[in-house]
């Protein structure tokens, strides 16, 4: 049997991933990457809090940055940039208030963040977009 396996030979996580999970995930890598190179400290990731998920929870001077983000590989839908639908927003906003409530964060140090990954595979390359303070 083909996957990904770790190294004591079992099937990873990864090989049980769906093919839009793997994508998904190839975005945040290069979201962490693109915060990293810009400053930012990496403190979370893919949290789940009850029907809320966060994907990256950073940290740069005193503030705690919540980053949603969306990858696409296809413009059929348009750009990523168009996911950040209302009921979304609703979403993330409400996983940020539950982390926060349960880190016991100063609100007024924290800030929402959305992080677009639209990948062109024919090109190989991907375009990242960074809209600050969405919440």
């Amino acid at each position: 049997m083909g996957g990904v396996k770790d190294f004591d030979g079992r099937l990873g996580p990864l090989f049980f991933m769906n093919y839009k999970q793997l994508v998904g995930k190839f975005g945040e890598t290069l979201a962490k990457n693109y915060l990293i190179r810009h400053g930012y400290k990496i403190i979370d990731a893919n949290i789940k809090l009850s029907y809320q998920e966060i994907d990256i929870v950073a940290q740069k001077a005193e503030q705690t940055i919540f980053v949603e983000v969306k990858t696409r590989i296809s413009q059929v839908y348009g750009p990523a940039e168009d996911a950040l639908v209302s009921c979304k927003l609703q979403r993330f906003k409400r996983g940020v208030e539950i982390y926060v409530e349960n880190h016991h964060l100063n609100i007024d140090n924290i800030r929402g963040d959305f992080i677009t990954v639209d990948i062109e595979r024919e090109k190989k390359i991907a375009k990242l977009k960074h809209f600050k303070d969405i919440i």
